[in-house]
């Protein structure tokens, strides 16, 4: 049985600072540990987010590069925080910075989205393996021809470019070959950028699944 979840499209109409200084950074805030309640997230003191929870992402926000301290709390508490981080951010930069691992022992992860020429016509597609409890995956078409090989747990591919279409790809364990997740339905537009997530818990619950975001340098610019 497969599992998915894909973040939709967003439009911004006003984005507020969006492209309009080019020493500034983006970033989003994910949800990936799969113990954990719905946070609140701190940075400096000040609210990033409020009440994310498992799987969810925030949208982008222009932030000045710099280093951060990182605060992140059970939703709607000040006392006791889940982890406290520094965090350095440099400028002209995209990311997605997520929180990994199984409570107590959780990180934050700041995932860097690089942007590029996209080949005429193509789609750019990456993989990040934030599941605490899966394999060194490979990433297979039903072929088993392979996109991405041997991804350890907080690792995450460089994009490649591949047609845009409609996608079944698989989940392998990256020792034994063996599926341990089949997704079908993925579907890739032109001129856009992926990362397949793959998150939850291998055998356990929440299950392991993946989230297919449309990725920043989509549609942010410097």
């Amino acid at each position: 049985m497969s599992f998915m979840l894909f973040a939709q499209e967003r439009i911004y109409n006003n984005p507020p600072n969006m492209g309009l200084d080019r020493e500034r950074t983006y970033i989003r805030i994910f949800h990936a540990v799969p113990n954990a309640p719905a946070v609140d997230v701190y940075a400096n003191g000040m609210p990033l987010a409020r009440n994310l929870s498992y799987r969810g992402f925030t949208e982008y926000m222009n932030i000045a590069p710099g280093t951060y301290n990182i605060e992140i709390y059970p939703a709607g508490r000040r006392d006791t925080p889940l982890l406290r981080t520094t965090v350095m951010l440099p400028g002209q930069s995209i990311f997605t910075i997520a929180a990994i691992g199984q409570l107590p022992n959780i990180s934050l992860l700041p995932i860097l989205e690089t942007k590029r020429t996209i080949p005429s016509n193509m789609a750019m597609l990456r993989f990040s393996n934030l599941s605490p409890t899966a394999p060194n995956i490979n990433v297979t078409l039903p072929d088993g021809r392979t996109l991405f090989g041997d991804v350890e747990f907080s690792e995450t591919t460089d994009y490649i470019p591949v047609p845009p279409r409609v996608y079944r790809l698989h989940l392998r364990d990256s020792r034994t070959g063996q599926v341990i997740l089949d997704v079908p339905n993925i579907n890739l537009a032109p001129n856009r950028y992926y990362t397949i997530y793959a998150v939850g818990l291998l055998g356990g619950q929440p299950p392991l699944q993946v989230l297919i975001p449309l990725d920043g340098p989509s549609y942010l610019n410097f």
